[in-house]
């Protein structure tokens, strides 16, 4: 293994960035710490992996973040600093904000600044985070009373570059997890031989039941999560993966896709010689999808029970995850703005002046759904526990959701996903709800506008509490409309050339 990749806080972005560099990448090996007490991660997490990271003559590349201090790991193992050392920086602690100005801790924002000094390349996942570091340097380092270092900024930022975080956008709209977009002409083309041989292994009395359980799998609409008013939307979004047009020829139309099916089926009836038994599918297509949406219904039903979280506590208040086909069901003017909010609880991210918002609009007696996300650590803010009670039934659902598909259905059910984040460097939880169909909401600062254009931004509560009045007035504004935004530029499948050029370099005498 030529790539090694430390993480010292495995969760969250950084999780999702690792897990996907080391899936897509050869030659890489990953060792971690688990993400908790970012802290204490932060304080001593070289010396923990300067002792448990093995020794090997075959690593040439080093990828970190900048949770890790690199300068200490590199001074206490000798042979990882000789390697190419790559610093990602998710976010920064030269503005982090933090409760009071006094709880500032200078030793986070100047570990990252030696780090900078000892790394070979210094990539920021946004020219934000950037710039917000490089151009604090020199006010941060005026907080040292006498004897301060110099030209620090001009000596770091030429080893600096953005590489926007590369998201592998969710597979919102396949029959089946197992079947990708791109793949979907060649499972029509494959399902012809495998139904074949189906045939040939069953007994006659058994071929109608095996020929309908199959045909339920490979030939179903391919809305997975998606409400029909989204489709839209998700057709534009799927020019951003790597085989648009075969995803759009195969997985939207799906009186086309039926067609397409009943064409190959026919095919294989007429090589067969099975035209009795296939006959009837035809005319039970339809009651064998409505069955098929029951079964999913029923299946969620059952997960729920199973994988119980904290926002299944109560039935009546976190109802089950539905299919998407029975939220289309309800005509979009009589269905309440659905509002979503995928972030930490954490302070950082402003949960009480969401909340007030919300508050805002109950008392101006507005019907609303919102879903409340996000991971929680050791320290929730006590708005969470006001606010959820404040809330009452206009809560759908309330806390972390480990599934992912259950994650990304709500994101899907949603109309509006809002941050009010004091800190920001990126946003995957946005983009991600952007590509789910959401109409994002975020403030004129930050990160935000330079990834979202300006319609999506607000400059002050006052003005996100006026547009979500107008949304909950007429939630069909937010339904109707196609995101005017580039979600291209943050896919992996734009990113990863330059992911695979940062990752390698050329061998080194020394080494």
């Amino acid at each position: 293994m030529s790539i090694i990749i430390i993480e010292a806080f495995y969760g969250g972005s950084h999780k999702q960035l690792v897990d996907l560099l080391r899936e897509e990448l050869e030659e890489c090996i990953l060792y971690t710490l688990p993400a908790k007490k970012w802290h204490w991660r932060a304080r001593t997490a070289a010396l923990y992996f300067s002792q448990n990271v093995p020794v090997s003559e075959h690593y040439r590349i080093l990828f970190a973040s900048s949770v890790l201090n690199l300068t200490e790991l590199a001074a206490l193992r000798p042979d990882l600093g000789k390697l190419k050392k790559i610093l990602y920086f998710h976010e920064n602690q030269l503005v982090y904000p933090v409760k009071k100005c006094q709880e500032r801790d200078f030793q986070y924002g100047y570990n990252q600044i030696l780090s900078c000094l000892v790394a070979d390349v210094v990539v920021f996942n946004s020219v934000f985070n950037m710039e917000s570091f490089l151009t604090s340097i020199g006010k941060f380092m005026k907080l040292i009373p006498d004897h301060r270092p110099k030209d620090l900024e001009s000596i770091i930022r030429p080893k600096c570059q953005v590489i926007y975080f590369p998201i592998r956008f969710p597979d919102v709209c396949s029959a089946s997890p197992e079947l990708e977009l791109g793949k979907r002409k060649e499972v029509f083309r494959q399902t012809c031989a495998d139904l074949h041989s189906q045939f040939i292994e069953l007994m006659p009395g058994q071929r109608k039941h095996s020929v309908q359980i199959y045909r339920k799998a490979s030939f179903t609409p391919s809305v997975r999560f998606m409400p029909e008013h989204k489709t839209p939307h998700l057709k534009r979004m799927l020019g951003l993966t790597g085989d648009g047009d075969a995803a759009l020829s195969v997985a939207f139309s799906s009186q086309k896709e039926q067609e397409g099916a009943e064409n190959v089926l026919k095919t294989f009836t007429s090589v067969s010689g099975l035209c009795d038994t296939l006959y009837g599918l035809e005319t039970a297509q339809q009651e064998g999808l409505d069955s098929s949406l029951t079964q999913m219904s029923d299946l969620n039903k059952s997960n729920s029970a199973e994988h119980s979280n904290s926002y299944h506590e109560e039935k009546k208040q976190h109802p089950t995850l539905y299919p998407s086909g029975i939220v289309d069901r309800v005509n979009d003017h009589q269905r309440p703005l659905h509002i979503v909010w995928p972030h930490r609880w954490e302070h950082d991210k402003d949960p009480e002046s969401f909340f007030k918002v919300l508050m805002h609009l109950k008392d101006l007696g507005l019907n609303f759904h919102v879903s409340v996300l996000g991971e929680t650590f050791t320290d929730v803010p006590g708005i969470f526990s006001e606010a959820k009670k404040a809330l009452g039934s206009s809560a759908l659902h309330w806390g972390y959701l480990p599934s992912k598909d259950d994650y990304f259905q709500v994101l899907c059910m949603a109309d509006v996903v809002i941050s009010t984040a004091k800190h920001e460097f990126f946003g995957v939880a946005m983009l991600e709800a952007v590509y789910c169909g959401c109409y994002p909401l975020c403030p004129k600062d930050l990160v935000y506008p330079e990834i979202f254009p300006a319609e999506y931004l607000y400059s002050t509560p006052e003005q996100l509490s006026k547009r979500l009045q107008n949304f909950c007035k007429r939630p069909n504004i937010v339904r109707k409309h196609l995101y005017k935004g580039e979600m291209a530029r943050f896919s992996w499948a734009a990113l990863h050339g330059k992911f695979r050029s940062l990752l390698t370099t050329e061998p080194r005498e020394d080494l």
